[in-house]
């Protein structure tokens, strides 16, 4: 391998890590959070969530067991950057079929490794998640690689879901016990894997289809996916969803969550540094029970703006105590912030997909559906 080409990210309140360049050459601009998973990488670069944003990894060695065609989460990877303290060239795995560098640098994103991760992550937690640039154009100065970094989008307000719909997905599998659409703001295909291991038949549609379309395909149930930006942008989805609660049971995932949430009359708020990472533990107030959970998310709904007559929480995050989980009342229908197909991350909160199907199935025998 030839000389690498230095490279650095800097951050929006001018803080400046430098390192060396892999993956594509350039420029990626993002909101540069950091993720705290041991392994998975590749499922994190391929989660539609990362739109909009740089993700540093906590984990020093990244890269060592390669890139492979099964474990992607969607068609591409859909961050703007990655950083590392360290990538490896060396792809020891039987099920390795090219390296990292390699396949970021197929996807036009750009890396940085070299860096001091610990202390970006540092910088991250005290200061806030914030817009960055990595860069590997040594012609450029620092003063106006700042201005552009400041004159780049951010996630508040910005509507990301309509970047990362898959228009080829439609039906995910054919036959089945019940009939499920999955709303994809931005679907990690895990979601999917999971409810096809439960014999549902999978129909996707994007997160703009109208409530009569979803209405006329005959759900059993509807889940709200995943995805990236600010929900309180998506508000033609917000708008979906209000008229759908009642008219059939919904699952609410990460973006869902925020989704329902919103349709339900509450509000959303920006997280600091927000929770990314397979190691978050969250506790069912309904079992006691607590789960470690794999998280991707900067937004989070309010607690306090909703309505408690109506809306009973169900989950609550151990580390900072913010919302991790609601039912209604009334309505068949509940959410969760966490990610319950993991990918990566543990298996604890799997149960929640057996959980839908059964309020799915208990709704058929209730309204003989």
């Amino acid at each position: 391998m030839s000389k690498q080409k230095k490279a650095k990210i800097l951050l929006e309140d001018g803080k400046c890590f430098e390192g060396y360049s892999f993956g594509a050459e350039g420029q990626g601009f993002g909101e540069v959070v950091f993720n705290t998973s041991l392994a998975g990488y590749q499922e994190i670069i391929t989660d539609p969530s990362y739109k909009g944003q740089i993700v540093t990894m906590t984990y020093p060695l990244i890269g060592n067991y390669g890139v492979n065609s099964e474990d992607i989460e969607s068609r591409k990877p859909h961050l703007s950057g990655f950083v590392v303290k360290e990538c490896s060239r060396i792809s020891s795995n039987w099920r390795s079929q090219k390296n990292l560098h390699d396949y970021l640098d197929e996807n036009s994103i750009v890396g940085i490794e070299g860096v001091d991760t610990r202390a970006l992550t540092k910088h991250i937690r005290q200061q806030g998640a914030m817009k960055a640039v990595i860069s590997s154009d040594e012609s450029i100065k620092d003063s106006a690689l700042l201005e552009q970094v400041k004159k780049s989008p951010g996630l508040i307000g910005r509507d990301l879901v309509k970047e990362v719909i898959d228009p080829n997905i439609g039906t995910w599998q054919e036959k089945g016990d019940f009939k499920v659409v999955v709303i994809d703001c931005g679907v990690k295909m895990n979601i999917l894997r999971e409810l096809a291991k439960r014999k549902c038949q999978v129909v996707v549609v994007g997160a703009d289809t109208s409530f009569k379309d979803i209405l006329d395909l005959k759900p059993q149930g509807v889940l709200l996916s995943n995805g990236p930006g600010d929900p309180a942008a998506v508000t033609y989805l917000i708008e979906t969803v209000k008229k759908l609660i009642g008219k059939v049971p919904l699952f609410g995932i990460c973006l869902g969550h925020q989704i329902l949430g919103l349709a339900l009359g509450g509000k959303t708020y920006k997280l600091k540094f927000g929770h990314h990472g397979g190691n978050h533990p969250v506790k069912d107030l309904k079992t006691e029970k607590i789960s470690i959970t794999s998280q991707n998310h900067g937004f989070c709904v309010d607690m306090d703006t909703l309505n408690k007559d109506e809306i009973e929480i169900t989950h609550i995050n151990l580390n900072d105590n913010t919302l991790e989980g609601i039912r209604h009342k009334s309505f068949p229908l509940f959410s969760v912030q966490f990610h319950p197909e993991s990918a990566p991350g543990p298996h604890d909160a799997k149960y929640l997909f057996d959980n839908f199907l059964n309020m799915i199935n208990e709704y058929k025998n209730r309204n003989n559906f």
